[in-house]
């Protein structure tokens, strides 16, 4: 990855294994997940995806069986195989789960501070 795309990613990302489900409407796909972030996730495409780009989708990331994060996300970018979405909404519940995990990943409080300083300024 190239220094400029560095700067300009304002949120780290990292890998992450946890069952995960997208849904649109009547559709839905179980998903591997890539990578996860406080702005958005990185899927590999699923088989039989046919997901309509020009509307939102739920996505469930099941972390342990009382624990879960769910958003509303739009698809943002394809490569290969991997579907790139970005977080439109989150719940209050999903953001805390959301935020431990990433606070675990980063292993810096400095860092996860600046990531949700920037979730502020609309990135």
């Amino acid at each position: 990855m190239s220094d400029t795309t560095n700067e300009r990613r304002r949120f780290q990302r990292f890998a992450f294994d946890a069952p995960t489900e997208i849904v649109q409407g009547e559709r839905h796909w179980t998903a591997e997940l890539h990578d996860v972030s406080l702005k958005g996730l990185l899927i590999k495409r699923p088989q039989q995806w046919n997901g309509d780009t020009n509307h939102p989708f739920s996505v469930s990331i099941q972390l342990a069986e009382d624990a879960s994060v769910q958003m509303e996300v739009v698809l943002t970018r394809t490569h290969d195989e991997l579907l790139g979405f970005v977080c439109r909404h989150i719940d209050l519940d999903s953001i805390s789960h959301l935020r431990r995990l990433v606070e675990l990943n980063l292993g810096d409080e400095t860092l996860l501070e600046r990531e949700l300083a920037a979730l502020g300024d609309g990135d």
